[in-house]
């Protein structure tokens, strides 16, 4: 970079850079800038179909109606945890998550979840889920980054990172 840029200078514009550059370099700028940060704030749209199916889904876990949750995903449902560097199928399949969930919600009557930080693109939600519990000693929390893959308007595959608390 040329001496003197990003610092102020005396001079209307940075040391050994002609004004035509200048431009361009503020055109390529405001271009970076554009790319990095529109697809963001698009993504975030509150009207996404999207992010709506995500959260009428986290919905229905909460009232604990896996036969809801199972109206908003495909028939071939995939389930996946990631840790490190493995990928496991937890649940594969319409059926699978009903009876899946059925037994989760009997081990944990309390168990609730919610998001936070979602951005939502044309075929991902992406979210921090919150998930929270009655413990013996009281409120538990951990927080988790979920990926909600779509075909169509249907959830897809669900990608569950470790848990962090």
């Amino acid at each position: 970079m040329p001496d003197g840029w990003g610092r102020a200078q005396k001079a209307s514009r940075p040391a050994l850079v002609s004004t035509g550059e200048v431009m361009n370099g503020s055109r390529i700028l405001a271009l970076t800038f554009l790319l990095i940060f529109a697809p963001v704030a698009h993504s975030q749209e509150p009207t996404s179909p999207h992010l709506h199916t995500v959260e009428q889904f986290v919905a229905a876990f909460n009232a604990h109606d896996s036969k809801a949750m199972a109206a908003l995903v495909a028939d071939d449902i995939d389930w996946l945890s990631i840790a490190d560097q493995k990928v496991a199928v937890e649940i594969s399949g319409k059926g699978e998550l009903i009876k899946s969930m059925d037994a989760y919600f009997k081990s944990c009557p309390s168990c609730r979840s919610s998001l936070s930080g979602v951005v939502s693109t044309s075929v991902r939600v992406s979210a921090v889920e919150i998930a929270s519990w009655q413990g013996k000693d009281g409120l538990k929390s951990q927080k988790s980054l979920s990926v909600y893959e779509f075909s169509d308007a249907l959830i897809r595959r669900v990608y569950y990172f470790p848990a962090e608390k």
